[in-house]
């Protein structure tokens, strides 16, 4: 069977498919992908051994006047791109995951009979697949609800990676550990500033014996401004490649697995993928919702670990030192672990591991259907 995806722009969309692509080509399946080639991927799907097929396409949204005037001329050409290589792979079914190249991509699909399967990582609908939700053959959703009822749509969750899914039970990471809490940040690429900065101040507000555990992955892009924020504080940094004492910053964390399996809390955005990997893991977490989110869709994502008390929601606006102190000092000693294990089995009760096979058995229906 061969199938074409398309997804793209962050690794909120790319991380999933590529978890469902790598499922595909494991049973056999022959998996091309529609994109572009100078998002996140234009270098991520060709390394995992993807032909990909890449279109001219940009996002509606905050492009101004202008953007929109131009955006039937623009969605015309993406289109027909679309149509050029759809009519080339000649795909048994077309799956949809997000970014810019869905939109063109699933009419391109309608316009072709070709079977369409729709994916939404959010809670909260984006516009291209409440568009195209109507043309779709199926409709999966990461989070319950994020359609209206009438659409019909299936919760599947959000595929993950296997590693992830895989590690060891809450009880069995968190009973046997002793010493101070381990505190996992992940700074993202969205406003990482008010994370490293709430994070050092924290740090800095602490007395020593009550300081945690760091490993804080801050993104290559901000990697500076979080050594900066924690020089501010005269705070040492290491550079090992997990932590073993203090503070360990890294522009990127390679080994995810490892990482969740070895916190007691995540302070963190709450993209989609985020929350799927932190229910995935079963991890106590802290969520802070990227303000600025279309739709505020980070909050939605949030609630579905903060309403099972698998989590805590922190505002931006709530966002400081003092307030990650108090957390800190919140969950600090045996009693606070105690209570993060709670969250973490909590957040393990709300996970969806065979989501990918779920995503995949979809697929493999609609196109026998």
């Amino acid at each position: 069977m061969k199938v074409l995806i398309m997804a793209g722009g962050t690794g909120g969309h790319v991380f999933p498919a590529l978890a469902v692509a790598e499922a595909l080509r494991a049973r056999g399946d022959e998996v091309e992908w529609m994109g572009t080639e100078t998002r996140m991927e234009g270098t991520l799907v060709p390394a995992a051994g993807f032909p990909l097929h890449a279109i001219s396409v940009r996002g509606l949204r905050g492009n101004g006047l202008l953007g929109w005037a131009l955006a039937p001329w623009r969605i015309s050409v993406a289109v027909a791109q679309a149509l050029n290589i759809m009519r080339r792979v000649r795909p048994a079914v077309v799956l949809g995951m997000g970014g810019f190249a869905a939109g063109p991509g699933g009419l391109a699909a309608r316009m072709l009979r070709r079977p369409l399967v729709i994916h939404e990582q959010n809670a909260v609908t984006g516009m291209t697949n409440g568009l195209l939700a109507r043309h779709a053959a199926r409709v999966l959703e990461g989070f319950p609800g994020s359609f209206a009822a009438r659409v019909g749509a299936v919760h599947t969750g959000n595929p993950v990676r296997a590693d992830i899914a895989a590690l060891p039970a809450p009880a069995q990471r968190y009973g046997a550990r002793r010493g101070p809490l381990r505190l996992l940040v992940l700074g993202g690429s969205l406003g990482a500033r008010a994370l490293n900065e709430a994070v050092a101040g924290a740090l800095a507000g602490l007395a020593a014996a009550e300081r945690p555990l760091v490993w804080h992955q801050a993104g290559a892009a901000n990697l500076a401004d979080a050594q900066r924020a924690y020089a501010a504080h005269a705070l040492t940094v290491g550079e090992q490649a997990a932590p073993t004492a203090g503070l360990t910053l890294a522009p990127f964390i390679d080994d995810m697995a490892a990482a969740y399996g070895w916190a007691d809390l995540v302070l963190c955005r709450a993209g989609a993928l985020t929350v799927a990997e932190l229910a995935a893991a079963g991890v106590a977490s802290a969520l802070v919702p990227y303000p600025h989110a279309v739709d505020d869709h980070q909050t939605r994502n949030a609630a579905y670990l903060v309403a099972q008390g698998a989590g805590v929601l922190i505002p931006q606006d709530a966002l400081d030192g003092e307030r990650v102190a108090a957390l800190l000092r919140e969950y600090a000693g045996e009693a606070g672990r105690t209570r993060l294990l709670a969250m973490a089995e909590a957040a393990r009760a709300r996970a969806l591991p065979d989501a990918t096979a779920r995503v995949v058995q979809h697929c493999l229906e609609v196109a026998h259907a």
